[in-house]
């Protein structure tokens, strides 16, 4: 049977239904995903996922006598961290000293509910360019694939398409051969090459091109706003994460796969 590679511009582009079987690929390249990745490789215990700001506190409540494991509420709204939280979205936060063994509880605008839009998927993986080669490696042979852009604000973004195109671009490149396509796919992976292309005639690398391209995106003039301008950098970064974080709606938890 052909290996299958979609990609899903934004979650309301796809039924929950329709990722039934398939291994689904969640990308908010900025940060959710690349701060998922960052925490886990530093050697958090668990991501826990939450639509909004009042299931986290209500969650830290419950899960405050479950384990000896600190928790630690962490996210977002409007890019900035939430007031009364350790942690916001920058994923330079997350440090083996701020987070190793600690158990977050975690909130964002655009992420998290691309992750609870996937759950009934035969498996969840977070993805990011950070673990780009990681996370195709793991993809390898898998029947179907669909990558899944978070978007930003309910629209569509260009830098979770490159993200994707990424993705579908390097796991192509280790399968040998091209899967079968659907037109979003086919379209994202474009989008990477051009970048690609872009790079090597200004003598760039991927990463470097990427960050370039990142401040005119959606996502990337948002965090420009607030003087987030090193989280671009951060997040355009290639391969520097060896990690593949994977959700199981079952339990809730984002933990390494």
């Amino acid at each position: 049977m052909p290996k299958k590679l979609e990609a899903h511009y934004l979650p309301q582009f796809v039924r929950e239904e329709d990722l039934v079987g398939s291994v689904v690929v969640v990308i908010d390249l900025l940060r959710a995903s690349t701060t998922i990745a960052t925490a886990l490789a530093a050697g958090a215990a668990e991501v826990r996922p939450y639509l909004e700001v009042g299931d986290v506190v209500r969650a830290a409540e419950q899960l405050s006598g479950e384990s000896e494991s600190p928790l630690m509420l962490a996210g977002e709204r409007g890019c900035q961290r939430i007031e009364g939280f350790h942690l916001g979205n920058s994923p330079s936060e997350y440090t083996a000293e701020r987070v190793f063994g600690a158990r977050l509880l975690f909130t964002t605008t655009n992420g998290t509910r691309a992750l609870q839009h996937a759950r009934l998927a035969e498996r969840v993986a977070v993805g990011c360019v950070a673990n780009l080669t990681a996370l195709a490696e793991s993809l390898q042979g898998a029947g179907s694939v669909a990558l899944l852009c978070a978007g930003t604000n309910a629209h569509v973004s260009r830098e979770d398409r490159l993200a994707a195109g990424a993705i579908a671009h390097r796991l192509e490149e280790l399968e040998g051969e091209p899967r079968e396509r659907s037109e979003p796919a086919d379209a994202v992976l474009r989008e990477w090459q051009e970048l690609l292309t872009t790079a090597r005639a200004l003598g760039r690398s991927a990463s470097e091109q990427l960050a370039v391209e990142l401040r005119d995106t959606p996502g990337g003039k948002n965090l420009l706003k607030v003087g987030h301008d090193d989280d671009l950098i951060h997040c355009a970064q290639v391969d520097t994460l060896s990690v593949v974080p994977g959700f199981d709606p079952k339990s809730g938890r984002i933990t390494l796969a």
